[in-house]
Formats: structure tokens, sequence, C-alpha cells
């Protein structure tokens, strides 16, 4: 059993907790790019089980054995995949979970879905969150060398939160938190309700710094909604249904203008903030792109080719604009 997300960067899981291994594939890692192992070592020991009193007690090395993808410590271009070996299998400690669903875990779904439930948790346990940091770990590398940086930290755990800003690195810490005192008060929290045989659930922070401003608005304009309009659209003129392609488009808009604009302003509570770069380049284009795309087939009933080309070229300076 496996399970796969992404497209741009696709990422597969295998394994089960307590079988042999469990790993990981990653696809769409441009080939030429130089990973450090011992900086990954050092975050996949970040997770380790069996270092602290706060985990679990399940001792695993966590040391990953790549089959593919890299030579010498350079990406290859093709995917990458890495096993990590399970060393500490104790399935007897789990036999009498074996009919009883634990809270807080994918046991009962996993049940209704497959019959089972799986020592350990199987493919749905957190053993498996190590074969994620292998990905993890090596996109963060790539990051970092594109100047991007992702800083973390344990917001709160039950009634405890954490004080201050998070801005910068929280990894070489032991307990991740900005104020550690209040980590301190963390641990100590874990631990009563350890020995009470209860748990207390948590809260994260994530940040993402040095993101360009262009590409989380064109991800999302022009892989999240234009693609299934492209496709529905030349599927369409191939079969010379051209009223109904331009129809597709033209409603996609219209639901977006007159229906997800107005819901996200309702849900908000008040008014939605439009930047400066929405203000001075995102709307002025859409202005000339909906006039050169709208009044010439009001006028002629008809979209004509010189106006695709027009409007391309248009896109195409839209572009230059926004990553110049």
């Amino acid at each position: 059993m496996s399970s796969t997300i992404g497209d741009t960067l696709r990422l597969t899981l295998f394994g089960r907790s307590h079988g042999p291994v469990i790993g990981m594939t990653l696809a769409g890692i441009p080939a030429g790019k130089a990973l450090s192992p011992a900086a990954l070592q050092a975050f996949l020991d970040r997770r380790a089980p069996g270092r602290s009193p706060l985990s679990t007690a399940r001792r695993e090395a966590d040391i990953p054995r790549f089959l593919s993808g890299l030579n010498g410590g350079v990406t290859t271009g093709e995917d990458i995949t890495a096993v990590i070996e399970n060393t500490d299998v104790r399935s007897a400690d789990y036999e009498l979970l074996s009919a009883v669903p634990r809270p807080g875990h994918a046991d009962y779904t996993a049940y209704v879905k497959y019959g089972r439930i799986e020592p350990g948790g199987g493919p749905f346990s957190g053993r498996m969150t190590a074969a994620l940091c292998i990905a993890g770990g090596i996109c963060l590398q790539l990051l970092e060398q594109a100047g991007i940086s992702v800083l973390s930290r344990i917001r709160s755990i039950g009634p405890v939160n954490d004080r201050g800003q998070l801005l910068s690195s929280t990894a070489d810490k032991p307990f991740p938190v900005v104020d550690e005192a209040q980590g301190e008060a963390m641990a100590q929290a874990i631990l009563e309700a350890k020995a009470a045989g209860d748990s207390l659930g948590g809260v994260i922070e994530c940040r993402i710094l040095g993101v360009p401003a262009g590409v989380v608005g064109s991800t999302v304009v022009a892989v999240g909604t234009s693609l299934p309009e492209l496709v529905t659209t030349v599927k369409a003129v191939a079969r010379r249904e051209s009223s109904l392609s331009v129809g597709n488009i033209v409603g996609a808009n219209i639901i977006d203008l007159a229906l997800i604009l107005p819901a996200c302003a309702a849900v908000s509570g008040g008014s939605l903030l439009i930047g400066p770069q929405t203000t001075g380049l995102d709307l002025p284009a859409c202005l000339v792109l909906c006039g050169a795309a709208v009044v010439p087939p009001l006028l002629t009933g008809r979209f004509h080719r010189w106006q695709g080309a027009a409007l391309l070229g248009l896109y195409a300076g839209y572009l230059r604009l926004l990553f110049g």
C-alpha cells in the first residue's frame, strides 16, 4: 500500500510501521542539485523516536539509504527513492489493540476500509513521518539554495502558549519554541498528562520567508483554475463546439466574480484587503484583457484568430511585468 501526493513534485510513501522498511519516492527534482547528507541526517534526528521522555519509547536510528536519484550527494534527475530500516519492532506490544481502535489514530478508519487493525498503525502510523521527513529535508535544502527559509515552532500545547514572535529558526533548540521557559512548561504539561494516562493537543506555527511575490498568485490562477478550463476548451474546439468552449471560460469567470469573490468577502467578516500589486498591475491588466476579449465578439459575434494572438501578446506582457 502506498500514497502519492503532488503534481510538480510527486511524493509517494510506502512501507508500514512494523514492516522491514519504510520509504519514499520523490519525483520532479531536477538534476545537478547538491545536497548535504549531514544536514539531512540532522533534520531526521530531530524527529527520530526514543530520544526523549516526551516521545514514543520506540528507538530507531532513522538513517536513510538512497536507492536512486543521488550520486555523490548530487541529484541525477531520476526519481529519488530512499528507505529507512525498521529495527525496533515489537508487534506483541499491540496484541491487545488488534480489535480495539485507539483514539486519535487511524485504526478505526483502517478497519472499516481494509478489515483489520495493523500493529502499530501499519501504513497509517506516525512512523511514516520519518519517510516524509526525508522528502521534507531535501526540499528544505533546495529552498535554502533559492533564498527561501522555513521557520516553525510549537505555538501551544494544551493550555500553555509560547511567547514572542517567530523571527528566527528554532531547529537547534531541544524544544522548538521562542520562549524557552514556556517550552519547559509545555514539557511539564506533557509529562503530567502522560502520568495521568492522558494526552494533550497542540498547535504549530510555520513561516516561509523569501518567497517571490508572484509565485503564489501565479500558481493559483494558472494551474488551479485555468488548466481545467484549457483542457475542456481544447476538447470542445476539436469537436467543432466553439460556442461551448467560449462558454466554459466565460461561465467560469462569472462564477468567480458572482459567487467565489462575494463568498470570500462574506466569510472574512469585513472588507478584503487588496495589495498594491493587485491594484497597480493585476486589475488594470484584467481590465485591458477583458476589453480585448469581450468588445470584438460583441460587435461581430465571433472570436477571431487575430484577437487570440493579441490576447496572448498582452498576457506575455503581463507576465513580463509580473516577473521582471
